[in-house]
């Protein structure tokens, strides 16, 4: 039912008369009636959700636990305690702890029980990751009797079956679709220290925790430097592996497309149908190029695999070259396309943080009822309406032409934008240039003006709203400044004349840009920039470089810094990732929650760090004002009080374990690189970025206030996820087996 309706629900029980006299004296009655009955359609409502709590697939998540009560479903204790309900961060939680869909199937799991596709199913109904259960006795070799053959069972390598080799991984052992025969190991595979595979009682169940995301019709990024023959699929120009889209449908023979893994080169080759073509994993447009028209794809049949690694490759006229584990592909030297490139794809992160075609929730600028709403799609052969714009540059012309007091701007593609902007936003204005769900627009800035630098000019009067909501920045800076609309004018006291920046599921390309080899192009410069202006900025689930905050400190409160679910990159730890240059610290009061630093911090105060991993040293000038709670710091560093901090802990058990001060003094140093947080990679552009590694120490891992990992990923919960997991595995495994959980990436 319509919320207006609803409303009125009462008033409409009322005689005609009485509503025709309250019409005459402007609707009194009315209002105290819809007062009413907005209580009435709360009770109605929670009466109507009682009766939906009987149901596992409608109840709400207070009440799953409830519901696994009442068929004797007991919570794994390892996982940690409840969340707080009263939190969106405990109740996502708690979610984790109790999953509602091995609620629903508990009483089907009981009946498989023993069943390997049970395995499988479990790992995607607790934890989430798709999955493949392997019985390791399958792969053994065995002696076999020449007159009783068994043919389904592994065999030993042949050297020309490259397929069957192409599954080994560097170290030779097996893949999750590996069929050739291995040795007895005597490790057993649900080893805590180091996981042996195949045993009799061995199954494995391997898991992908990278999720595969994708990225429509975006242009591609030509390689000038090999030759203008090359491409890259991401238009970074970063070489990083292109991923498989899964397909829930896909039956038994292709459950290798069921998983988000890399593309390998020779199971492309095999079976390029699977990965290429409307609805898979990459496409390619070429307008123009051997007579293609550009609405339509490349052809399969034009689709070679090769390796792509020195470009030493002689692409075959009337072909493409495409390399999946490098992201790479060509076109023959004396056949180029003329009209530009554009690629679909798929990549592999961790979560939804920084830009991407991933669904998030848009909050529009303001509470005021009237938003003008700007689109702009810019893609080629896209035919824009009346109301669309082709470029950003004029939308923001037509909006400063508007002058409304809120605005949104949208990106509805995810097209790369090259062009200067700048904008300039009036007190109680709000703006905000945000993308289209599961859109991943950038923004590419470059140096358009030789005499002076061109960054993405944001300039605020007090009391301005700005929000740049899922963009990707590359090429310069997003700088903040103050704006300059009446010198003359005093600005007023209080916090309403504070200007606020967001900056929401954004990445502003640490470092300017990157290479091939996903090194940083200028990393010491910055990603952000504020210049003199009395804003508080506020960062979320977003990937950005180094913050400089340059902000007068004479008679101004330092401004407000508010970080969360973040990723905070100075392309190294010895370099600085917020700060001010030219002074000690920089003028500004830090609140960072569940986030990742990699670098050094220095600031005025922090009000509260909790769940956060610096690398870097972290270094204030007030220490009497905030605290730290469940955070990694580097030892003596000039922090706030701190609270259940990592390596305080281990260097605290240390100190209790011997008395000899010269043994104490060792054994504090091995503590404080034991627990010292690692990473699988610290480069952004690779799928595994500034992801933990399996070798750091569980005290990083399970350190967060809610046994969660500290750092960005904190609100994935994998700890919750594997040990949850665990347990299920054990209970339901076969008697006499032993099972392990591997990780593929």
């Amino acid at each position: 039912m319509d919320a207006a309706p609803r409303l009125d629900r009462l008033y409409r029980l009322l005689p005609a008369i009485y509503r025709m006299r309250d019409a005459e004296q402007g609707y009194p009655l009315q209002a105290l009636l819809r007062v009413m009955a907005e209580q009435v359609n709360v009770v109605e409502d929670d009466i109507g959700q009682l009766y939906e709590n009987f149901f596992i697939e409608t109840a709400a998540d207070w009440a799953v636990p409830y519901v696994a009560d009442l068929i004797g479903y007991r919570p794994v204790h390892a996982t940690g305690a409840a969340g707080d309900t009263g939190s969106e961060q405990g109740r996502a939680l708690n979610r984790v702890l109790v999953p509602r869909r091995e609620v629903a199937n508990v009483l089907r799991y009981r009946r498989r029980k023993g069943t390997l596709p049970l395995l499988e199913q479990l790992a995607g109904d607790i934890a989430g990751w798709p999955a493949r259960a392997v019985e390791f006795y399958r792969l053994l070799a065995w002696n076999q009797h020449l007159n009783h053959l068994h043919l389904d069972r592994a065999r030993t390598v042949d050297v020309r079956r490259m397929a069957a080799l192409a599954r080994l991984d560097g170290a030779g052992r097996a893949s999750p679709f590996d069929r050739l025969a291995h040795t007895v190991e005597v490790r057993r595979v649900d080893s805590r220290y180091r996981q042996g595979r195949y045993n009799i009682p061995s199954v494995g169940v391997f898991l992908w925790r990278l999720k595969s995301y994708p990225v429509s019709l975006a242009p591609a990024c030509c390689l000038e430097k090999p030759g203008p023959q090359c491409y890259s699929f991401s238009f970074l120009g970063q070489d990083a592996p292109l991923f498989s889209r899964p397909e829930s449908s896909a039956g038994a023979i292709s459950q290798r497309l069921r998983v988000p893994a890399a593309i390998g080169r020779l199971e492309f080759s095999r079976h390029p149908e699977r990965f290429y073509g409307i609805g898979k994993s990459l496409l390619i447009w070429a307008e123009g190029w051997a007579g293609s028209d550009g609405k339509a794809p490349l052809p399969l049949d034009v689709i070679v695999v090769a390796d792509l690694s020195g470009w030493r490759y002689t692409v075959p006229r009337g072909k493409v070259a495409i390399d999946p584990v490098l992201g790479r592909f060509a076109f023959p030297q004396r056949q180029l396309p003329k009209r530009g490139v554009r690629v679909s794809y798929h990549y592999g992160f961790s979560a939804d943080m920084g830009g991407g075609e991933y669904r998030r929730t848009l909050f529009e600028p303001s509470a005021r009822e009237r938003v003008r709403h700007y689109t702009v799609r810019g893609s080629a052969g896209s035919d824009p309406a009346d109301d669309t714009f082709q470029t950003i540059a004029a939308a923001l012309a037509q909006w400063e032409k508007d002058s409304p007091a809120d605005a949104v701007i949208e990106l509805a593609d995810s097209n790369v934008y090259v062009e200067p902007l700048a904008m300039h936003i009036a007190s109680r204005q709000t703006l905000q240039l945000r993308a289209a769900n599961r859109m991943r627009p950038a923004v590419r800035l470059l140096d358009y003006q030789t005499n002076r630098p061109d960054p993405l000019v944001v300039s605020l009067e007090p009391g301005a709203c700005f929000t740049l909501d899922g963009v990707l920045v590359v090429g310069r800076p997003l700088r903040i400044e103050a704006g300059q609309a009446d010198d003359a004018a005093e600005t007023p006291a209080g916090t309403d004349c504070l200007a606020k920046v967001v900056i929401r599921h954004c990445t502003l390309v640490p470092g300017w840009g990157i290479g091939c080899d996903c090194e940083p192009m200028r990393p010491e410069e910055p990603s952000l920039e504020l210049f003199n202006v009395q804003a508080a900025l506020h960062i979320e689930h977003s990937i950005l470089g180094t913050i400089h905050i340059n902000e007068d400190e004479v008679g101004t409160d330092p401004i407000p810094v508010h970080i969360s679910d973040s990723i905070v990159d100075a392309t190294g730890s010895q370099l600085e990732a917020l700060g001010a240059p030219g002074s000690v610290v920089a003028h500004a009061l830090l609140t960072i929650r569940n986030s990742t630093v990699l670098g050094i911090v220095d600031v005025h105060a922090v009000v509260l760090a909790e769940n956060t991993l610096f690398t870097g040293c972290l270094n204030v000038a007030r220490r009497q004002l905030g605290c730290m709670r469940f955070c990694y710091v580097p030892p003596r560093c000039r922090t706030p009080r701190r609270y259940h901090c990592q390596p305080d802990l281990a260097v605290q058990a240390a100190k209790e374990t011997v008395s000899d001060p010269l043994q104490q003094a060792a054994l504090i140093v091995l503590e404080q690189e034991r627990v010292r947080p690692r990473f699988d990679t610290e480069r952004y552009g690779r799928p595994d970025y500034a992801r933990l590694s399996e070798q750091c120490a569980a005290e990083i891992r399970r350190g967060a206030e809610d046994e969660a990992e500290i750092g960005a990923f904190h609100d994935l919960f994998q700890p919750q996820r594997e040990a949850n997991l665990r347990a299920r595995l054990d209970e339901y495994i076969p008697v006499g087996c032993e099972v392990g959980m591997l990780f593929v990436n």
